[in-house]
């Protein structure tokens, strides 16, 4: 095994890594289901579709944090630019909610963006602040009480409906993963990325336009992180206070476990997917042993130190 893993791309080795503890999970909860349930619901396609449907808004959360992260910064305003955006696209209502909820995620990405690459300011720092600015406006939207706004038809359609027995929200999944990839990959703002993670004075020196690439990222991550919204909206049939926060750490982990470098500069999408698979599968175990919240978040951040030590340390290579 050890001489097997020597032989990969240092890339490709988070993946492997990451594919053969999703098998260990799999063998483990189904034991267990079969010793305590009589059965071994892991294997059933329809609960692996559920899993992924749910999964699903873990995962695009997930994609647009990995832009973030691949530039050596982190987002930590999206519980509430998701449950923000969920919450006025309800309001809205209508043909516009859709709109209304995206049009949130890029005005939080702006000023995100605006705060770290030109104000200098941490992004630890200010996206922290951010998101306290965002749970104010919503709670003064609210008037402290629970939205009683609907999700609309259209939201309830794309989260919970399903096409040839897939869920729709994995199709929506599916399509924001695309664009991610084809960002990362086709795109001379993609290369710039890697480069700005890797070294941000050295692609300024280059010519890239280092802050207007930070601002991207972040615009990435707030977009993704209102489809997140939206969608989660369409599947609770409506908006609800703090509907993002069981969202913030486990999309970090399933970056990092992927092996995008917590400092910047590396990382491959199919990594994150693959993370994202694991959390999903992981909180699935957990749920079926009642696993109480407290627990699994002290579990989430375990596995964010522990790829911190196995990946952190080397040095920042080019990644593709």
């Amino acid at each position: 095994m050890q001489i097997a893993l020597s032989r990969l791309r240092p890339e490709d080795k988070p993946v492997v890594i990451s594919a053969g503890f999703i098998v260990v999970i799999l063998i483990l909860g189904t034991v267990y289901t079969l010793a305590t349930q009589g059965t071994a619901p892991l294997f059933s396609p329809n609960y692996l579709l559920q899993q992924l449907q749910t999964g699903s808004f873990l995962g695009i959360v997930a994609a647009g944090m990995m832009m973030v992260i691949l530039l050596g910064h982190i987002d930590l305003s999206i519980p509430w630019t998701l449950a923000a955006a969920a919450m006025m696209a309800t309001a809205v209502g209508g043909d516009m909610a859709l709109p209304t909820g995206i049009a949130v995620g890029v005005a939080v990405g702006l000023v995100n963006g605006f705060g770290v690459a030109y104000l200098r300011i941490p992004s630890m720092i200010f996206t922290l602040g951010v998101d306290s600015v965002m749970r104010g406006l919503m709670v003064w939207h609210t008037g402290g009480f629970a939205p009683q706004d609907q999700a609309t038809p259209l939201m309830r359609t794309l989260a919970a409906d399903k096409f040839l027995g897939i869920p729709l929200a994995i199709f929506v999944w599916a399509a924001v993963s695309v664009v991610i990839v084809v960002l990362l990959s086709r795109t001379a703002f993609g290369r710039s990325i890697y480069a700005t993670g890797n070294r941000e004075a050295a692609a300024y020196l280059s010519g890239i336009r280092t802050p207007w690439i930070i601002v991207g990222a972040f615009v990435a991550s707030g977009v993704c992180a209102a489809i997140a919204g939206v969608l989660l909206a369409g599947y609770s049939t409506k908006a609800y206070q703090g509907m993002g926060n069981a969202y913030l750490l486990p999309a970090i982990a399933a970056v990092v476990i992927g092996g995008t470098r917590i400092l910047g500069g590396q990382g491959r999408y199919v990594g994150t997917l693959v993370g994202v698979t694991l959390i999903v599968l992981l909180n699935s175990v957990l749920s079926i042993m009642q696993m109480p919240e407290a627990g699994r978040q002290v579990i989430y951040g375990c596995v964010i130190v522990g790829m911190l030590l196995v990946y952190g340390r080397g040095s920042r290579n080019f990644g593709g």
